[in-house]
């Protein structure tokens, strides 16, 4: 137990830290967007190694969703459709910033792909689950959103810092992690290679 909540503060830290970095990124590029070569967001392919099997997660809203309801993150993979996996927060600015561009990602690809965002504000210090259900209200988000009570996601997924997003197939396969906000142009960069990887694999 001494040891997780080690990690949970050292983690907390980082990810302060993090959306400082993410913070200043942003606004010195808003005129001109990075692109995917050189905004330097990218995870390592290592960490895509030993991820969990699975996590468990409660439905804030979604079209297809009751709110509340429990679904395992190998059951919508079992739907056949990739799935874009965005750790967020409700007190994290660069998570507020990234919102809306997910937003028109996910009406301009909700028919082949499923985006969610999976709040982990309480196990980062970045807000309560009432702060991470108000930001989606508060910014008019309709994709997919839930939490999870296992705190564990933060380690065994390497969150360092607000946004992560991970890029799955159906196989549960995970083709890209990123960290840091995702511009329109990015995700749907990253949309596009995760579906020719779904189809591939």
């Amino acid at each position: 137990m001494k040891t997780l909540k080690k990690y949970l503060t050292y983690s907390g830290v980082a990810v302060a830290a993090t959306l400082a970095l993410a913070a200043c990124s942003r606004s010195g590029q808003a005129d001109t967007p990075p692109s995917l070569a050189d905004s330097g967001r990218e995870r390592s392919a290592e960490i895509f190694e030993d991820l969990p099997s699975d996590i468990q997660i409660t439905i804030y809203q979604g079209e297809g969703f009751q709110a509340g309801e429990e679904v395992l993150l190998s059951q919508l993979l079992s739907q056949g459709k990739p799935v874009i996996l965005n750790f967020y927060a409700g007190l994290c600015p660069p998570c507020r910033l990234e919102m809306p561009d997910l937003q028109k990602v996910y009406e301009e690809n909700q028919d082949e792909v499923l985006l969610l965002g999976l709040d982990i504000g309480p196990f980062t210090g970045l807000g309560s689950r009432q702060d991470g259900q108000a930001l989606l209200q508060e910014l008019s988000i309709t994709y997919p959103a839930g939490t999870t009570f296992e705190q564990e996601v933060v380690r065994d997924y390497r969150i360092l810092g607000m946004p992560t997003t991970y890029f799955i197939t159906p196989k549960g396969e995970t083709v890209r992690a990123w960290t840091g906000i995702l511009t329109q142009d990015q995700a749907n960069e990253l949309v596009a290679e995760l579906l020719a990887a779904s189809d591939n694999s």
